[in-house]
């Protein structure tokens, strides 16, 4: 799908400036606005504080998501969250809305079951959602056609609108996506906070600090006790969870950067490329080098993204 790169590309929008200071931003335009602009391409990238819903309602694609290829068709709503990598081959005519948002805009609206962002960040994990034409979709389409005029006419009041229809759209597709489990939200727990602040602080601080005591520090644990509590609240370590994350970094850099595995290692505060390689076969089963080769191959054969 895409051309290999020094370094992954940060966009604000696609195409524009990434921007260090993104807060309380709304957007939303017509999919073929940008897209036609690029040839219905849209090359491997991510958004440092934008989260992104595409929903595509007519034409069909690819979605390439930190490496992993899935296909849509009309009706399909495409999720991405801040920091992924992802990217877009569109098979045109093709049309929908494309809405970028940063969290805080969702992060101050109280629900006795967990907010709005609470339900949002459940949906990552499910990338694109696949709807059948009928109410449901036409519903979050009204969300994103009402948006799209706020925004637009920018009468009195638009900006707390814009929120407004946001939050009632966070809801839509939290219920879209429990595939007719209407109510099953009452049930789940809030986001744990503690858990929330270290995601926090492993983003921040992964390339120069993997030392558990380090976060566990910050959040006046031990590491023991930290671990205890993750596992309690996701089912997996906080260990596990610093690991992965560096795991992640290390695959993206693999497949979508032409960067040298020494490179690499020392942009993620290896101390050598040794110890990289160690970490990432003891995780993955595989060198950097094989993990990369490996989905070139895959790529060239036609089972996997185009990286080449």
């Amino acid at each position: 799908m895409a051309t290999l790169v020094r370094t992954i590309p940060h966009f604000h929008l696609y195409g524009d400036n990434s921007r260090s200071d993104d807060f309380d931003f709304v957007h939303v335009e017509p999919l073929w606005r940008r897209s036609a602009r690029f040839g219905w391409v849209i090359e491997p990238h991510a958004h440092r504080h934008l989260h992104q819903v595409t929903a595509v309602t007519s034409g069909a694609g690819e979605a390439l998501i930190d490496g992993e290829a899935v296909a849509f068709a009309a009706p399909a709503v495409v999720l991405t969250p801040a920091g992924v990598v992802h990217g877009f081959r569109f098979t045109p005519p093709c049309d929908g809305h494309v809405l970028n948002f940063t969290e805080d805009v969702l992060a101050g609206v109280p629900e006795a079951y967990g907010t709005p962002a609470d339900r949002l960040a459940r949906l990552w994990s499910r990338p694109v959602l696949q709807f059948a034409p009928g109410p449901d979709f036409d519903r979050l389409i009204a969300l994103l056609d009402a948006m799209t005029e706020e925004e637009a006419l920018a009468r009195q009041d638009a900006r707390t609108a814009l929120r407004a229809l946001l939050v009632l759209l966070s809801v839509e597709l939290s219920r879209a996506s429990a595939e007719g489990e209407r109510f099953a939200a009452v049930t789940l727990r809030r986001a744990d906070a503690t858990v929330a602040e270290l995601r926090d602080l492993i983003e921040a601080g992964f390339r120069t600090s993997r030392r558990l005591a380090d976060y566990a520090d910050r959040l006046g644990m031990t590491s023991d006790r930290l671990n205890e509590h993750c596992k309690r609240a996701t089912g997996v370590t906080a260990g596990h969870l610093l690991r992965q994350r560096v795991l992640t970094e290390a695959k993206r850099q693999l497949l979508f950067t032409d960067l040298s595995a020494s490179q690499i290692a020392y942009e993620l505060g290896f101390a050598d490329p040794t110890h990289l390689s160690r970490f990432f076969r003891r995780y993955t089963g595989l060198t950097p080098s094989a993990f990369r080769a490996g989905r070139r191959e895959d790529a060239a054969s036609g089972g996997g993204p185009d990286e080449g």
